[in-house]
C-alpha cells in the first residue's frame, strides 16, 4: 500500500502549483512550501521544487515559444497581405487570429499548474510533462512505497535547483527576484551555497532592473527638455533654435534609452548560462557583481569572528 499524503502535504502543493496563475506574483508560494516541508514531506518539497521549476524555467521556455510563434506567424501575415489585396476583412481575421493563437498560448501555460493542483488535492503524485521525471531523478525522489519514506531528498541537488531557478527568474521583471529573496531569507543560515547564490543573484535581477529605470529617466530628461526649450503648452517649432535644441536633445536621450534596453536581454542570457551552471555543479559568480558579494559576505563572516563573545 502506498502511503497517502497528509492534508498538510496536500495543500503545500496544491497552493505551490495553483500559484502560478498569478504570472510570476506567486513564485514565493513554491519555496516557502518547500522550506516548510523539506524535511517533513517528500512529497510535498517534490510537489513544490517541481512547481518552482515550471514557474521559472518552463516561464521561461514559454515565454521564448511564444515570442518565436509571434514572429513567424507575424512574418506569414504581412508575406500573405504583400501578396493579396488588402481588404478590411483580411486585416481583422489577422488581428483576430493573433489573438485568439495569444490567449491559446496562456491558456496552455494555465491548463497545467490547474491539472496539477488538482491531482495534488486528491493526493496524487503529479509529474509535468518533461520536467517532472527528470526532476525526481535529480533529487533523488522516490514515490512511497510501503508507507515508509527512503530517506529524503538530495539536500546539495534541493539547494541547487532553488538557486538555478532564481537565476532563470530573471526574464520575470521585478518578480523575479522573489525566489531568490525567498530563498535567502527562509533558508540562507542553513546553506552558505544558497545564500551566497541567493544574494549574487539579487544584486544582478536588481542592476537588470535599474537599466530599465535608466532608460526611462534618460528618455523622460529628453522628453521634458524639448518643453523646456519650446515652451510648455506650445507647438513644436523647429524653425526656432529652442525648438530643434530641444528636439535633439530628445532624439540623442531616445536613442541612449534605446541602446541601454538592447542591453537587457544581454543580462537575461547570462542570468539563464548562470542557472545552467549551478545546475551542472559550478559555484557560479557573475562578473563583477559575483566577486563583489562574495568579498562582502567575507567580510562580514570574520567581522563577525572577530566579536567579542
Amino acid at each position: 500500500m502506498k502511503k497517502e499524503a497528509s492534508t498538510e502535504e496536500r495543500v503545500w502543493a496544491v497552493l505551490s502549483h495553483i500559484s502560478a496563475l498569478a504570472l510570476g506574483m506567486g513564485l514565493f508560494l513554491p519555496i516557502i512550501g518547500w522550506s516548510e516541508q523539506r524535511r517533513k514531506s517528500n512529497y510535498a518539497s517534490f510537489q513544490c521544487l517541481q512547481a518552482l521549476g515550471y514557474q521559472s524555467l518552463g516561464y521561461t521556455i514559454w515565454l521564448l515559444t511564444i515570442l518565436i510563434v509571434v514572429i513567424i506567424v507575424s512574418i506569414g501575415s504581412v508575406a500573405s497581405l504583400v501578396n493579396a489585396d488588402i481588404s478590411e476583412e483580411s486585416i481583422m481575421g489577422l488581428v483576430f487570429a493573433h489573438m485568439a493563437l495569444m490567449f491559446g498560448l496562456i491558456g496552455v501555460y494555465f491548463v497545467l499548474p490547474v491539472v496539477a493542483a488538482i491531482a495534488c488535492a486528491l493526493g496524487r503524485d503529479f509529474r509535468y510533462p518533461l520536467l517532472g521525471n527528470r526532476l525526481a531523478r535529480y533529487l533523488g525522489y522516490e514515490s512511497f512505497q510501503g508507507g515508509d519514506e527512503h530517506g529524503w531528498l538530495i539536500e546539495d541537488h534541493e539547494d541547487r535547483w532553488v538557486t538555478s531557478m532564481g537565476h532563470f527568474s530573471v526574464i520575470i521583471a521585478l518578480w523575479g527576484m522573489v525566489p531568490p529573496l525567498a530563498a535567502w531569507i527562509l533558508q540562507g543560515k542553513r546553506s552558505p551555497f544558497l545564500k551566497f547564490q541567493s544574494i549574487q543573484t539579487l544584486v544582478f535581477q536588481a542592476s537588470t532592473i535599474l537599466l530599465y529605470i535608466i532608460a526611462g529617466c534618460v528618455y523622460m530628461f529628453g522628453f521634458f527638455a524639448l518643453l523646456i526649450t519650446t515652451g510648455f503648452g506650445q507647438a513644436v517649432s523647429f524653425e526656432e533654435p529652442g525648438g530643434m535644441i530641444g528636439f535633439v536633445i530628445l532624439l540623442v536621450s531616445s536613442l541612449i534609452a534605446i541602446v541601454i534596453v538592447l542591453i537587457v536581454p544581454l543580462f537575461h542570457i547570462v542570468g539563464q548560462w548562470a542557472g545552467y551552471r549551478v545546475l551542472k555543479g559550478d559555484n557560479y559568480r557573475y562578473p563583477i557583481v559575483g566577486r563583489l558579494v562574495e568579498k562582502q559576505l567575507v567580510k562580514n563572516a570574520i567581522s563577525v569572528e572577530e566579536k567579542p563573545v
